[in-house]
């Protein structure tokens, strides 16, 4: 059975990668990761929130301003990565 925290987890990453392609205009071929490391970003948020026992706000069991840090987080390490890379395209 899935629990709750893995479904928030998914639902967290995809609008927060949402609110980002939104502000941020095309992102190309990346959208996959930017959607994974913002899941992978909330969960890891909901899990961190919870060892350092930061309840602010919470669903349940789900820490959500840590979920949505840790989204942004993992968003912001993968445009880093990216940017960072050779570019695509260009002979």
């Amino acid at each position: 059975m899935i629990g709750p925290g893995l479904v928030l987890a998914v639902l967290v990453g995809i609008v927060a990668t949402a609110t980002y392609v939104f502000v941020r205009g095309s992102v190309g071929a990346r959208l996959p990761l930017l959607v994974l490391a913002a899941i992978l970003g909330a969960g890891a948020g909901d899990s961190l929130g919870g060892r350092l026992g930061l309840d602010l706000f919470r669903l349940g069991d789900f820490r959500l301003p840590a979920a949505v840090v840790g989204a942004g987080l993992g968003i912001g390490f993968v445009s880093i990565v990216a940017a960072l890379g050779p570019e695509r395209g260009k002979p």
